[in-house]
Order: structure tokens, then sequence, then C-alpha cells
């Protein structure tokens, strides 16, 4: 999208040589990109103290259960990323 701005020429310059970008375009759309990963931070922190922490949640319980699902029956494939998800999960193996 073509967008007129009027830019002070020492600053869009200064962004360009300290930025290392070869167009202004870059510089201006690096700039941007940075200001927006800012204010997603921010609105990151923010939140910090308002979220409920259970320490006694394990994140990689519902893959172990995948797993044990995939040894139950041969057809199934374990989706683990420590396992090939190319060969069946035996039941001798077991859930690991």
């Amino acid at each position: 999208m073509a967008t007129n701005l009027a830019l002070d020429p020492k600053v869009i310059d200064e962004a360009r040589r300290q930025g290392k970008h070869e167009t202004k375009k870059a510089a201006v759309t690096a700039a941007l990109e940075a200001y927006v990963r800012r204010i997603r931070q921010r609105r990151v922190v923010e939140h910090f103290g308002s979220i409920d922490f259970d320490p006694a949640y394990d994140s990689r319980l519902p893959r172990r259960a995948r797993c044990e699902g995939a040894a139950e029956g041969s057809s199934r494939r374990c989706r683990c990323p420590r396992r090939s998800s190319s060969r069946p999960v035996s039941t001798a193996a077991g859930a690991r």
C-alpha cells in the first residue's frame, strides 16, 4: 500500500545506517515491526499477576495421554516429538 509520509531526512538516514538497511522502506518497516512487538510485550507484561498459576500443572500430560492412547491401538500413531510419527507405538514397549 502506497503511503506518503513527511519524515525527517536526518532521522530516516540515521535509522537506515544504524539498522544497516539498504532502503528507507526497509528501515521504516523494521521500525514499525519493532514498535508493534514492543506494544505486544507491554500487553503481556500487563497480565503478570492477573492469571492464576497452578504449580502442579503438567503441560506434558495431554501429550502423554495421546501416546498412551496410541499404545493401545496399533492403527494409531504416536505424535510425540521424541518418537517417530511414522511408526506405530507397540503395546509391548508401553508408554514411557
